[in-house]
C-alpha cells in the first residue's frame, strides 16, 4: 500500500497583492460580495486578514478587527470549489487562535440568517446565537437578517 500525500494548506498574512486573487472567489461564494475597495480598507486599517492557501493558491480567506479585547469576524470565505471539506472550520479555528495571540476575550460575527451551513459551523465551534439584527444584509428583494453570534475564548 502507498501513501497517498495529504494536500498541503498553510496560512500567511493578506496583502495587497492578494487582493485580485480574492476578488475572483468572493463573487462566485456571495449575493452581495465584498468590494475591492472593502478589502483594500481592511488591509490599511490593519485589520487581522489571513490567506489560506493550497499548493500556493488562494482557495480562502479571512478577516478580524481587534476592538480592545473583542475580536469581530469580518469576512470567512472559502472558494466554492474547496467548501465541504472542513476548510472552513480549519481557516475559523485559525482565526480564534490569531484572536487568543491577541487577548481576545470573545468573538463576535454576523451571519445571513439564510446560511444554515455556516450557522451550523459556528455552532458546532462553541458560538452561541447572541440577537438577531433585522434587516442588516441587503438581499434580491429586500433586506435579510444576520444572527449576531458569540464565543468565549
Amino acid at each position: 500500500m502507498s501513501a497517498v500525500p495529504k494536500p498541503q494548506y498553510q496560512f500567511r498574512p493578506m496583502t495587497a497583492d492578494d487582493l485580485d486573487a480574492i476578488m475572483e472567489i468572493e463573487p462566485h461564494i456571495y449575493s452581495h460580495p465584498w468590494t475591492r475597495g472593502n478589502f483594500a480598507d481592511s488591509l490599511k486599517s490593519a485589520h487581522n486578514a489571513w490567506v489560506l492557501l493550497h499548493n500556493e493558491e488562494i482557495i480562502g480567506y479571512a478577516l478580524m478587527m481587534m476592538v480592545l479585547d473583542e475580536a469581530h469576524l469580518l469576512n470567512l470565505s472559502i472558494s466554492k470549489a474547496y467548501q465541504k471539506q472542513g476548510l472552513g472550520r480549519l481557516l475559523l479555528e485559525h482565526m480564534i487562535s490569531i484572536a487568543q495571540t491577541l487577548n481576545a476575550a470573545n468573538m463576535f460575527l454576523e451571519v445571513r440568517a439564510s446560511n444554515i451551513s455556516a450557522i451550523a459551523l459556528y455552532e458546532n465551534i462553541g458560538f452561541n446565537e447572541m440577537a438577531v439584527r433585522r434587516g442588516y444584509y441587503p438581499a434580491h428583494h429586500g433586506r435579510e437578517d444576520a444572527i449576531l453570534m458569540g464565543l468565549a475564548i
